[in-house]
């Protein structure tokens, strides 16, 4: 029989495999979602971690294929487009009697972060587009007798803020008038659901879940399309500060999960998630003006848009994890991400080997430690403005995670 010290190990998964795997995740995924903490034996546990992720993505043979809005010169090939990030979560379970718990927690579940600059031959796509989210959820599961083991029922609510800008040439103009950058900041928020369903043998250390995260509607998109540096854009936006307003859907994702003690101190484990990340496509902006009219992808008062174009994400990660004595433990596990990038972007596939430990200096007490080490594989990218290749790219990440118990 396999006991109890398989504890630690499926702690180190949830911070070295979920965490990290921010590293490689498609769309503008960041930290997710997880309800790992919900599962923690333990009647009171927090939780607090980080992920420090840092991908190299460069961008080769640029090819400025518009002159409407400029051109814009500058470098072409060896092009840094990605920037370093972290991801932060913090997270509290109650166990309420025998049969209920509740955790609440906050993460950044997307955001995205390209900066190629001002200075290179794709300025008129794109100089920094900067996403960023703060998620708050509470999540409750019932437990019930079954069998061997214990059948659950999870459900719970989530709050999602998001905000961001791009910034692009717009025109290539004196430099007396100003630097031709337009601007557009937007944000919003919505509220989305999760459910799901899980079985567990704890004397085998096993357990199967299967979650639904629902979609989030951003309905009341709002911002401001800034062209101060171009005066000589068309009227009334030239020179000026443009309210602006949209709609947009976060996506729906499913997420299966499984592990099982497999040997004294051996514990295999994989997940398969879906994201429906192609309910992003184009994103129009319309001016505030005009909202009696709306706001869709090709309308006559469109004044910009955000075009994504993705196509659905599937992540696929299988591992296996070791107690090695009784206050310390590990895992290895191998994580394909499907690219979710169809005609534009830098979104393909990506392979990641991450591996993660767990110190457990006393029963209250788990420190975890991990890392990963992944191949961005190679992809073209073309759209109305600007076509450039890219060759296969490194993407490392590091992670640390507290958590105390009682």
């Amino acid at each position: 029989m396999i006991r109890v010290p398989l504890k630690s190990i499926v702690a180190g998964l949830a911070a070295s495999v979920a965490l990290v795997s921010a590293a490689q995740a498609g769309g503008l995924e960041r930290g997710g979602y997880s309800i790992d903490l919900l599962f923690d034996t333990s009647r009171f546990a927090t939780e607090a971690a980080v992920t420090y992720v840092m991908p190299q993505r460069d961008l080769n043979n640029v090819v400025d294929v518009d002159a409407t809005d400029g051109t814009p010169g500058g470098a072409a090939n060896g092009v840094r487009e990605t920037e370093s990030y972290t991801v932060p979560r913090l997270g509290a379970k109650l166990g309420i009697g025998e049969y209920v718990d509740c955790m609440a927690d906050y993460s950044q579940p997307y955001g995205a972060h390209s900066n190629p600059g001002r200075n290179w031959a794709g300025a008129n796509s794109n100089t920094e587009t900067d996403i960023g989210s703060d998620g708050f959820a509470a999540t409750c599961s019932v437990k019930l007798q079954a069998g061997k083991g214990q059948f659950r029922v999870i459900g719970g609510v989530s709050h999602l803020e998001i905000s961001g800008f791009k910034e692009r040439l717009t025109a290539v103009i004196p430099a007396a008038f100003g630097t031709g950058i337009g601007r557009v900041n937007l944000e919003d928020s919505g509220i989305g659901w999760r459910a799901g369903l899980a079985y567990e043998i704890p004397e085998i250390a096993f357990r199967a879940s299967a979650v639904y995260y629902s979609e989030v509607q951003l309905n009341s998109i709002s911002g401001v399309l800034d062209l101060t540096q171009n005066p000589f854009a068309p009227a009334p936006f030239g020179g000026a500060v443009t309210p602006i307003f949209g709609s947009a859907t976060m996506p729906q994702v499913v997420e299966i999960k499984v592990q099982s003690g497999i040997a004294p101190g051996w514990l295999a484990f994989g997940s398969v998630k879906w994201v429906d990340w192609s309910v992003l496509q184009s994103i129009a902006l319309c001016p505030t003006f005009t909202a009696a009219l709306g706001c869709s992808s090709g309308a006559v008062n469109e004044v910009t848009s955000l075009d994504l174009f993705y196509r659905d994400g599937w992540t696929v990660t299988g591992g296996v994890g070791h107690k090695f004595n009784d206050k310390l433990s590990g895992l290895v596990a191998l994580t394909w991400d499907r690219g979710t990038a169809t005609t534009i972007g830098t979104q393909s596939d990506t392979w990641t080997v991450s591996a993660g430990g767990a110190f457990t200096p006393n029963e209250n007490v788990e420190i975890r430690l991990g890392g990963a080490l992944g191949v961005l594989t190679s992809g073209s990218s073309a759209d109305s403005r600007i076509t450039y290749n890219y060759g296969s790219d490194l993407v490392a990440a590091i992670s640390g995670a507290v958590k105390v118990k009682f």
